[in-house]
């Protein structure tokens, strides 16, 4: 017994279904509009901290998975917080950060970051201005656990 022959395939060459500039084919309906493309473009950070000179008053200038980047100026003491939910990462770019931790102090240089995890009360300290980028989630408020006069409750987006 022979095997049933069968009618050769015929290939297309479409693009994948991922690819943005597929075309919508002969019978194909389009459910809903296609999403547009997001952004992609370059943020400098020097350009975005002459933006603004308050000092404590973190900026948003990027979001990433959930997460926000964000710019700060520096002056003087800050509180002593905590955060219950949240890791913060503190990149100096500029001047240098006192981070004072309740055993020990560490001074953070242009060039290097700091993560303070979650539960640990601590206080940044700028002798002079210092400008910093944050990492952190977008819940976290940058008074932690204390409310007070320096408490940003809606962040700027610059």
């Amino acid at each position: 017994m022979s095997a049933p022959t069968r009618s050769p395939t015929v290939t297309v060459a479409r693009p994948p279904r991922w690819d943005s500039r597929r075309r919508a084919e002969a019978g194909d309906t389009p459910a809903t509009e296609p999403t547009p493309a997001p952004t992609v473009d370059k943020v400098n950070l020097a350009q975005k901290l002459a933006l603004f000179s308050e000092h404590w008053s973190p900026k948003v200038v990027g979001d990433l998975n959930g997460q926000q980047v964000k710019v700060v100026k520096l002056q003087g003491p800050f509180v002593w917080h905590h955060h219950e939910a949240e890791d913060e990462l503190f990149l100096v770019l500029h001047g240098r950060l006192r981070m004072e931790l309740r055993e020990r102090t560490v001074d953070v240089d242009p060039g290097e970051f700091i993560i303070i995890p979650r539960g640990v009360e601590h206080r940044p300290v700028a002798e002079e201005e210092v400008h910093v980028l944050l990492f952190e989630p977008a819940s976290t408020l940058n008074t932690g656990n204390v409310r007070e006069e320096r408490t940003v409750e809606q962040l700027q987006r610059i």
